[in-house]
């Protein structure tokens, strides 16, 4: 069968969720059916995200299709980290004390606080006049 070498991992981050699927390759990177590049325009997303590949030495050896939505770009390029760091972790399990030591296994629980009522916000509150 040649879904044998297709490793599949959900990312999260914030209210960003990716879809990661990861297969031997040539390390091309797709997201959302554009090319790397054109999805993530800053590079500190770009770097973000590849850093896994980078820490496991497989940039030029796995292609990665992506399907991320929700959230912001630093959010989004978050998810895919993490989708990238279970998939990679599916693939070979020796990656996992390298990429858990650098924080990318561990998701990032940090989300916006709700709102309260009779208040401004989640903190904030209305002006109070004592006269």
């Amino acid at each position: 069968m040649e879904n044998d070498n297709i490793y599949y991992a959900t990312g999260k981050r914030k209210t960003s969720v990716a879809k990661t699927w990861l297969k031997p390759g040539t390390g091309k990177i797709v997201v959302n059916n554009r090319a790397l590049d054109d999805y993530f325009v800053q590079k500190t997303a770009r770097d973000l995200l590849s850093l896994p590949l980078v820490l496991t030495e497989m940039m030029d050896s796995v292609d990665i299709d992506i399907r991320v939505m929700g959230g912001g770009v630093m959010s989004q390029s978050g998810a895919v980290r993490h989708g990238i760091s279970k998939a990679l972790v599916l693939s070979d399990s020796e990656f996992r004390g390298v990429l858990k030591k650098a924080g990318c296994l561990t998701r990032d629980s940090r989300i916006k606080e709700r709102k309260k009522y009779g208040q401004k916000g989640a903190r904030a509150r209305f002006q109070f006049s004592k006269r």
